[in-house]
């Protein structure tokens, strides 16, 4: 990965373009350590910082077609470019260099707008055709590659980060309306950004800029056939799909000219991918976080699976201190709320795999959102059952088997378990059914704003907003691959891919590669039947059933327990608010701000600060009352 910066105007655009872009491109220094290029035209100027992959002696860019007609600047990489320059060339192009991004421009020329159909990867790329004056920018199918832009001054600015976007568009505002949707979501939905003014492509969209105007396409988005049509209902037929296009989706994303790593936190989706890769790299490195608060340490499945494997395995112990003190570093790379302080230790990881020399790791996002993996998804098949007869007491007992850390990590037993989840019970026909208690859940985090905020927000509502941004054949899906989809669009592209992924590996110059989010993967799961993925209460049978051979039997035998780091614990110090983050959340601060209440603010501090393990709502205001009046210091 990389980062890209521009600026474009339908007229002729002023010199001062260049020094601007410079400080822009000075902004993500950590995205690209290792070069910097420029190209200008009359209509736009592309600027790239470089983190070198492939071809680290010619692949500088931005860079063109040998008729220097197309010109190009990507953040990410072409998994399949040998393959797409073969062909290519085949059909007379000529190519410079070896590197992966140069396929882009010669793809466009023979294709057009039909180049996404051969390409497989995890990009964002500035296009300017210069005989048509036409800039194009593109996303990859997932958002892995984050792209944001902004309209000024009838023209357009474009950014890998919104922090290069500063220097030209001076400080921003909080949109109430995207804090709203992080306050509900956890994360802003793309075109929204949680700033006025700046938005991001969305997952799988193209736009193209000509004569000022612009329009943009999705050119891919996940689907599912309709309820009762799925085609691949063998066991065997799914199992070898899965062996098959996993192992040649990870061996494509070994493809680097620097040495490759992998993350391995314990779980299955990580311990499939490093024993995947350790087919291909033999001496594999690997590396992983481990706690000193034993509620969340894993290292115990870490090492088991180190061990089978034979790895090169490192290892950062991360302690309260380690979370707390670099929070507000975190946030600056965010650029956007965070609910929970996870992202922290995932800072440290990419730290520690670079100072190990490792450029490149690949890690297991997106095996639970395409094989069923998540509670949530259990937690809608079990209030879909107790809906049936809602007055039963025995259904909701099911509920407890989802949850032996409840004691730590919800603070609901009991029946207010089932209270909880009594709430919206037999609204089975709403599109977010699956999600309607996590979205309720999390709103509840908005009664810590302003009355003045509160009436900006108005009547916007998120969850009406996102409805009207279904698929028109959303509703003939089946139950799970409805939820399937929101976590993938939700959870996934905007948390997942961004706080918790690509930003925390970019922050120390690390690619973070996904072998699960091969196209073709998630084509063939989503053929599957859902009876696949959730058998009863076990989560992702199908592909537990495909890499039981490899694996360990303490990784399959485990209860799936979700990544977590401490929250509260991080920021407190003897019950004292820690010197690091408390002037962000004095009155004085709050009151000038005008987003939170000081007074409910005071309160919640005092809660956390004599409650030895607060549930999820006051850990979750907490953290996105703190994030939020960071982030509004580093760029109000």
């Amino acid at each position: 990965m990389c980062g890209i910066v521009g600026i474009y105007h339908p007229g002729y655009l002023l010199p001062l373009g260049v020094g601007v872009l410079g400080r822009m491109l000075s902004s993500m220094c950590h995205r690209g350590p290792d070069d910097q290029g420029v190209y200008q035209d009359t209509n736009v100027i592309l600027g790239h910082r470089r983190l070198s992959i492939i071809d680290l002696a010619s692949g500088a860019q931005p860079m063109a077609d040998e008729r220097n007609r197309i010109w190009v600047c990507a953040n990410g990489e072409v998994f399949n470019y040998r393959e797409l320059k073969a062909d290519l060339a085949g059909r007379g192009h000529t190519f410079r260099t070896t590197c992966d991004i140069e396929v882009i421009p010669h793809l466009y020329e023979e294709y057009g707008f039909e180049l996404f159909e051969h390409m497989e990867g995890q990009f964002a790329f500035a296009l300017w055709d210069r005989p048509n004056r036409t800039l194009v920018l593109a996303r990859d199918r997932f958002g892995i590659a984050p792209l944001f832009y902004s309209r000024h001054e009838g023209g357009l600015v474009f950014s890998s980060e919104i922090k290069a976007m500063l220097p030209l568009l001076g400080p921003l505002e909080i949109s109430p309306s995207g804090l709203a949707q992080v306050f509900t979501f956890w994360n802003s939905v793309a075109p929204r950004t949680v700033f006025a003014g700046i938005e991001q492509l969305r997952p799988g969209e193209c736009m193209v800029v000509r004569d000022g105007e612009a329009r943009s396409f999705i050119y891919w988005d996940v689907t599912f056939p309709a309820q009762g049509e799925h085609d691949i209902r063998d066991e065997a037929q799914a199992v070898a799909g899965i062996r098959e296009i996993l192992d040649e989706s990870a061996s494509v994303r070994l493809r680097a000219d620097v040495p490759v790593g992998a993350y391995l936190s314990g779980g299955l989706d990580s311990s499939i991918i490093s024993a995947l890769v350790k087919r291909y790299s033999p001496g594999m490195e690997t590396f992983s976080v481990s706690f000193a608060d034993p509620a969340y340490d894993e290292s115990s499945f870490q090492e088991s699976m180190g061990k089978r494997l034979g790895t090169h395995h490192h290892v950062k112990r991360i302690t309260y201190e380690d979370i707390g003190d670099i929070f507000s570093r975190v946030v600056w790379h965010t650029e956007t709320p965070v609910l929970r302080s996870a992202p922290a230790p995932m800072f440290h990881l990419s730290q520690l795999a670079r100072a190990g020399g490792i450029k490149v790791v690949l890690t297991g996002e997106g095996a639970d959102e395409l094989f069923g993996g998540y509670d949530i998804f259990k937690e809608a098949l079990i209030r879909r059952f107790w809906s049936r007869c809602p007055s039963s007491r025995i259904r909701p007992l099911l509920l407890h088997e989802l949850y032996p850390h409840a004691p730590v990590q919800l603070k609901r037993s009991g029946g207010m378990l089932a209270s909880f989840y009594r709430e919206d019970l037999l609204a089975t026909d709403h599109f977010g059914y699956s999600h309607l208690p996590t979205w309720r859940n999390t709103a509840s985090i908005r009664n810590f704003f302003t009355d003045a905020f509160q009436e900006a927000i108005g009547e916007y509502d998120p969850v009406e907003e996102l409805s009207g941004l279904m698929p028109q054949e959303f509703g003939s899906w089946h139950p799970l691959n409805q939820a399937q989809y929101l976590e993938i669009k939700l959870l996934l592209a905007g948390y997942l891919l961004c706080s918790q992924g690509e930003r925390m590996t970019m922050a120390h110059g690390v690619e973070g590669r996904y072998p699960f989010l091969h196209h073709g993967l998630a084509e063939f799961a989503s053929r599957l039947s859902p009876g696949l993925k959730l058998r009863g209460l076990r989560e992702k049978y199908v592909l537990k059933k495909a890499f039981a051979p490899e694996l360990p039997p303490e990784i399959f035998s485990r209860t799936k327990r979700p990544y977590g780091a401490p929250n509260k614990e991080a920021f407190f110090r003897n019950g004292v608010l820690s010197h690091s983050v408390a002037s962000c959340l004095e009155k004085d601060d709050l009151v000038s701000r005008g987003i939170f209440d000081h007074n409910r603010v005071e309160m919640l501090i005092a809660k956390c600060a004599r409650t030895d393990s607060p549930g999820f709502r006051d850990n979750s205001a907490l953290l996105g009352v703190l994030s939020t009046q960071i982030l509004l210091h580093d760029f109000s």
